[in-house]
């Protein structure tokens, strides 16, 4: 099969990597964690300008009507420069989902998302939840033409960031049912909601939610009641293969700093990329990347199937093997970096972390390979 990009998609990647070296180059980038946001509202409004918060959506509505290899070179920028910005949270997340269940009001909200005016934040999984994605608790009960919520949301990515949150509730049936689950859109200032904001170990920001009987608007309810789950279903197969990606670029970028320590750094005279041993690890540290990639590739194809089935058993895939290789890719970097790869002021442990993390957020290896033999 061929896999070359199209004259477009070579474009829009070299248009990112000119992004990455001028706006965020490590030094840049420890600034920007240090902003009371954690992210830079400056580079937000850049990659509008860009188009590139825009890309994934229908042209009638602000975008350019990219597609899954589009979302994947993006997310693999992000990760080669380590971006903190909420791409994956406002866009893959929060606009795909209004794009896929959004009436035509609700829709004016993407054109919103495109301009860089209007951040989402994808709150579903709860306390104890593990990414049983029907493991949900939190109440939606009608009161009149009103709905009220109640309930707790945990590591809301971007959570606090974000100008509404899409929230998922239990209208209906027991927690762990797939009907009966709908998603509502919540301002981040309403009344009864309180958002604790924090960092995670990776830089990015989280926050958890309570929700003390919000009141809502009927037109707050995205799609149909009680139907969400399988939009739910969807969209975190589409955030998993954009982490996929941007594992891949977190790898090549840390293979490319690895490489570039062990022919700086002397032991004995001379280089340490000359020992054997070394050559091998760095060998071994490039195989998983190239691996790695093939994977992401097949996650993104994958990701946009209306065959459930399929479409889980090609992420999880991708992301079982991806958690396994950007850990060991992650290890192998700061062993050959030596002490030096532990401290803060390498960027060898930023990437490492990210790396870790990344196999965390929207289920870990072991909750994919669970997934995987149960849709094989």
């Amino acid at each position: 099969m061929d896999f070359s990009l199209t004259e477009e998609q070579r474009l829009l990647q070299e248009s990112l990597a000119r992004f990455a070296q001028k706006e965020y180059s490590f030094e840049k980038r420890g600034a920007i964690q240090a902003l009371p946001e954690g992210f830079s509202r400056e580079a937000w409004a850049t990659l509008a300008d860009m188009g590139m918060l825009g890309l994934p959506f229908a042209e009638r509505h602000g975008g350019f009507g990219g597609g899954p290899v589009e979302t994947m070179i993006v997310m693999t920028a992000v990760g080669s420069a380590l971006m903190l910005e909420p791409y994956l949270a406002t866009v893959v997340l929060g606009g795909g989902l209004v794009q896929r269940l959004g009436d035509e009001a609700q829709m004016k909200m993407l054109s919103m998302i495109a301009e860089g005016k209007l951040m989402l934040a994808l709150a579903h999984d709860e306390p104890g939840s593990r990414w049983s994605l029907a493991d949900v608790n939190t109440r939606a009960v009608r009161n009149g033409s009103h709905w009220r919520l109640s309930g707790r949301k945990a590591v809301v990515l971007h959570g606090a960031q974000a100008d509404r949150l899409l929230v998922s509730a239990r209208s209906a049936g027991k927690p762990g049912e797939q009907q009966g689950l709908s998603l509502f859109l919540v301002d981040r200032g309403a009344k009864g909601l309180s958002v604790r904001d924090y960092r995670t170990v990776d830089g990015l920001r989280a926050a958890d939610v309570t929700l003390d009987n919000v009141e809502l608007e009927a037109a707050a309810l995205l799609g149909a009641e009680g139907t969400a789950y399988g939009a739910l279903d969807w969209a975190m197969d589409q955030g998993a293969a954009a982490l996929c990606a941007e594992a891949v670029g977190a790898m090549e970028s840390l293979n490319a700093q690895t490489l570039e320590y062990v022919k700086q750094r002397q032991q004995f005279g001379q280089p340490i990329g000359r020992f054997q041993v070394n050559q091998h690890k760095a060998a071994d540290m490039f195989i998983q990347t190239e691996l790695s990639k093939s994977m992401a590739y097949l996650a993104a194809m994958r990701a946009c199937s209306e065959d459930a089935a399929e479409r889980a058993r090609a992420v999880s895939a991708a992301k079982v093997h991806i958690g396994k290789s950007g850990r060991f890719v992650a290890e192998t970097a700061i062993q050959m970096h030596g002490g030096m790869g532990m401290s803060n002021e390498l960027a060898a442990s930023h990437f490492a972390k990210r790396l870790v993390m990344i196999d965390f957020w929207l289920g870990d290896t072991e909750h994919h390979l669970d997934r995987f033999i149960a849709e094989s």
